[in-house]
């Protein structure tokens, strides 16, 4: 699950090369914006069949709390 979607992280952020772990901030350690973890978001419910209600994109802010939502609502 946590590769998954750190490949997806990195294919929509154009992060190739960068290491990227469950820790890792979208906005200090991968410099992305409010609009790009949007996009990221969208990318994520399609890929896993989720939705994400608008209300909890702000508490998703590690890659490891995306991997905990999805593994929660699947």
């Amino acid at each position: 699950m946590l590769e998954k979607v750190i490949e997806i992280i990195k294919e929509q952020l154009n992060l190739e090369g960068v290491e990227i772990t469950e820790d890792s901030s979208f906005k200090d350690d991968l410099g992305a914006d409010s609009l790009a973890v949007i996009d990221l978001i969208m990318c994520i419910e399609d890929e896993f069949k989720i939705e994400v209600p608008d209300s909890e994109v702000e508490n998703l802010k590690t890659v490891g709390a995306i991997v905990q939502f999805i593994e929660d609502h699947q």
